[in-house]
């Protein structure tokens, strides 16, 4: 008989309404704007009963960040990611981060709140939960691939997630510009094949 999932606790019912409220209210306006006053109101509980469970409003932040990042629903997708040969896998994997991203339209307002409002010190939160799920896929990519060059895999992982991220936001800061209607309909390509094999002409 399959069991069945637990039922969250009403103190852990009582924190998933608060953060949500919060979650609201920071997209809606910012951290600095919002008050925790306001996120009592928004969360239909008196301003003590917060004090129960967060000592403050950053508190209530970072657990956002480290329960609702977008990369945490992201990462599945790219460890999921299949592939014969380097080319596929890093076709695949990247199409699922970006196509992740596209999918999470908060996630860039998480960041700037995150990068202007605290000088990006919740990041390595996220960084410490996703990295060693996803390195050991790249060393292995690395071990098994000979036609890989000799990088480390800590930097085949850290380029990856930047050259695709990039992407995503260049993308999104391009929509309806001038540079934007010049952009060739295969640019996620060209972009996989500058990852898989630089800018130069091979040389004779």
């Amino acid at each position: 008989m399959a069991a069945h999932p637990i039922a969250p606790t009403k103190k852990e019912r009582a924190r998933q309404v608060i953060e949500q409220a919060a979650y609201e209210l920071f997209m809606e306006q910012g951290f600095s704007a919002t008050s925790m006053r306001q996120i009592a109101e928004r969360a239909g509980l008196a301003l003590g009963g917060i004090y129960n469970h967060y000592a403050g409003k950053e508190e209530i932040f970072r657990a956002i960040i480290l329960d609702r990042h977008p990369f945490i629903r992201i990462l599945p997708l790219v460890l999921n990611a299949r592939g014969e040969t380097p080319e596929e896998f890093i076709r695949n994997a990247a199409e699922a981060l970006v196509d992740g991203l596209g999918r999470s339209p908060e996630f860039m307002k998480l960041m700037f709140i995150e990068i202007v409002e605290f000088d990006s010190k919740h990041i390595s939160l996220i960084v410490r939960e996703i990295a060693p799920q996803l390195l050991p896929v790249f060393e292995r990519l690395v071990k098994h691939h000979k036609s890989l060059r000799s990088i480390h895999p800590a930097v085949l992982l850290r380029s990856f997630l930047g050259m695709f991220f990039s992407f995503y936001v260049t993308d999104m800061l391009m929509h309806g510009s001038v540079l934007s209607k010049v952009m060739p309909g295969n640019s996620f390509d060209m972009f996989v094949d500058i990852y898989l094999h630089g800018v130069l002409k091979e040389t004779q």
